[in-house]
């Protein structure tokens, strides 16, 4: 009996200095809502040792702890509470004895009542460090892992934050753009490299719920969020779930052993007290050499799809790492995917974001994110969310979109992102329109496949983004731009601009992706030249910015445009037409793909002319009279717009 009462007693006195040594860090979602569909919330937590604590208890109404799961680290902890019957208010959480607060928030508004973006939207992707600082006192942040602020160097930080998109959120509204991209804005604490790269594109994520400080603060991106708002400008935000950055908490200490794919050298590495990135340098392009012990992903999204795939091409493009720099997720992982579909909710709920673009789509795996995306749809009906999927034929693109026939498993991503076009626009800019295949034969021939998709009015399309050649090049090709543009803006798809074209920024990829993400003219003190403003830009600059707010203001609203059904016709000396038709009322975009002026001869498109005798072209507010031929000069555009007589 008395050994029994000392060892109890022994017990009790371990417990208690367990309790007084135990340390929570941080625990994630940092706080949660109520009255969610789903009722369950899974908290990360993050201290040493915590998962030694023995229970997890909690008195506050209507909340219940399902479970406590210990994962193959001893310094995590997961807590899966049942939230059904609770109301918001502060909750305390009791790790052993230790108590922890934590707060449950009302929503702002139910699930069905978000709307995400859609065709009638035109949105326009910026990069956050390459569009203008609002703020000095941001650039340099104490704690942060080295980096430099050098605006000569195209792969460095330029010191682009929150405060200066916010501060020109009005020039957004002059031209005529409806919602805002950014490029990710969680926190990248990832130094500088030797080679000169930095992680200013924040595509290497290392907190999930913060913004990172060099752009500003959570409530910095809720208030620049409410502002936008207030103006009637959307904002979607980029995630990613396929990696996240070398400097997350995970890589050194991996909640399990299966958090990543191909850890092994990981564990090995870390086993042996060495740094896993030691031992090799990333090629100049980001890429890992072929010395490094890691899977590398092909880069080939194709093995995804392909009925024919061998295991090795598969298990490179689902389970390489992106880079070096960018461990790959494992979304099978059914605790890492919880987390991942809960900072989604989190960051729509938290900051009222009218979309997400997830990057890397395809590389993750199918199976999770379309659970992802299910039951995001369940929670917010009328929300949107774009894949990036970048391969450039149009039955790979149609085969990810929701209710796709492509496909035997449904993926219920709403939108996805029109490569095909892409590529075949920026092949057409260099060719002539001939009887066949060559100029704009190239979109012709890629719209004929939209039958493959369940709703194209639900792929986005564009001429450029962030990741490729800007679509002047180094050049200024402006007639060819306004044709694309003009297409871009017309047809059935949702349009997204990349910034700075409205003002003629050019750049190639050829030295560094940095250079087709240059600073936007005015947009940081020193500037000697601002965009920004009318008197700021150059006639040319001024043309194009007039040109295409023309256009975009036109665009908004426009019931053609949003639900008109679409017409095109085999280009035809050189000329391509395209139409949309709603009611009595008709767009009719007419581009001459030549270099030579050309002949539109009205009688091959009297099915949709009609009687009419006259249109008005948007582009220039000038009437062309249809009851003749109309010459057209070279590369001319026109979007003409008239009603049933």
């Amino acid at each position: 009996m008395k050994r029994l009462l000392l060892l109890t007693a022994l017990l009790a006195m371990t417990a208690t200095m367990n309790a007084a040594k135990l340390k929570i860090d941080r625990i994630e979602p940092t706080d949660w809502y109520v009255g969610l569909k789903n009722p369950q919330v899974q908290l990360m937590v993050y201290g040493k040792d915590i998962a030694s604590v023995n229970s997890v208890t909690t008195d506050y109404p209507g909340v219940r702890v399902d479970s406590i799961v210990r994962l193959d680290s001893p310094n995590y902890l997961l807590v899966y509470m049942n939230l059904r019957d609770a109301q918001p208010g502060t909750m305390t959480l009791k790790f052993d004895k230790q108590k922890v607060a934590y707060q449950l928030k009302a929503r702002a508004m139910k699930g069905e009542e978000r709307e995400g973006f859609d065709i009638s939207d035109v949105l326009y992707l910026l990069m956050p460090d390459r569009f203008a600082s609002g703020r000095a006192d941001n650039d340099q942040i104490k704690g942060m892992n080295t980096y430099v602020n050098d605006r000569t160097k195209p792969s460095l930080r330029h010191g682009g934050d929150m405060e200066g998109i916010r501060q020109h959120l009005d020039y957004f509204c002059d031209l005529g753009v409806t919602a805002l991209w950014f490029t990710p804005v969680l926190e990248n604490n990832s130094p500088d490299t030797d080679n000169g790269f930095s992680t200013y594109h924040g595509y290497a994520t290392t907190d999930y719920y913060r913004v990172d400080p060099r752009f500003g603060s959570n409530e910095e991106y809720c208030q620049l969020i409410r502002d936008a708002h207030d103006k009637g400008l959307k904002v979607v935000m980029d995630m990613i779930f396929n990696h996240c950055g070398f400097e997350h908490p995970w890589v050194k200490d991996m909640p399990t052993k299966d958090w990543f794919n191909t850890p092994e050298w990981l564990s090995e590495d870390q086993q042996s007290g060495r740094d896993p990135m030691t031992g090799f340098t990333a090629n100049s392009d980001g890429s890992a050499p072929k010395e490094s012990k890691y899977l590398q992903t092909s880069y080939k999204l194709t093995p995804v799809m392909d009925p024919y795939a061998s295991e090795v091409d598969m298990r490179e493009t689902v389970e390489g790492w992106f880079v070096p720099s960018m461990p790959d997720l494992n979304q099978k992982n059914p605790h890492l995917m919880r987390y991942l579909i809960q900072n989604s909710i989190w960051w729509i709920e938290t900051a009222g974001i009218d979309g997400i673009r997830m990057d890397t789509y395809p590389y993750a795996y199918a199976e999770p994110m379309a659970q992802w995306m299910k039951e995001l749809d369940n929670e917010y009906p009328n929300f949107n969310t774009v894949g990036e999927t970048w391969v450039t034929e149009p039955a790979y693109t149609a085969a990810w979109q929701k209710d796709s026939k492509l496909s035997e498993n449904n993926s219920y991503l709403k939108t996805v992102m029109d490569f095909s076009f892409f590529d075949k626009l920026n092949q057409a800019k260099n060719e002539e329109t001939d009887a066949w295949w060559n100029g704009l034969n190239r979109l012709y021939n890629s719209f004929v496949y939209d039958y493959l998709y369940p709703n194209p009015s639900s792929v986005l399309a564009f001429i450029e983004n962030h990741d490729t050649d800007r679509f002047l090049g180094n050049g200024r090709d402006t007639l060819m731009l306004k044709q694309a543009l003009a297409l871009l803006l017309t047809v059935r798809r949702i349009p997204q601009l990349y910034y700075g074209t409205e003002v003629l920024m050019g750049g190639t990829k050829e030295v560094t992706d940095g250079n087709v993400r240059c600073d936007f003219p005015g947009g940081f003190p020193g500037d000697q030249h601002n965009c920004f403003t009318k008197e700021g830009r150059s006639r040319a600059e001024n043309s194009m910015f007039t040109w295409l707010s023309r256009l975009l203001h036109w665009r908004q609203g426009n019931e053609t445009i949003i639900r008109g059904y679409q017409t095109q016709f085999i280009p035809y000396n050189g000329i391509y037409v395209i139409t949309r038709r709603w009611h009595r009322n008709t767009v009719m975009t007419i581009l001459n793909g030549t270099t030579k002026p050309a002949t539109f001869d009205v009688k091959r498109y009297a099915e949709v002319i009609g009687n009419v005798k006259r249109a008005k072209d948007i582009l220039t507010g000038h009437f062309v009279d249809l009851s003749k031929n109309v010459e057209m000069k070279s590369r001319q555009s026109f979007v003409l717009e008239f009603t049933e007589e």
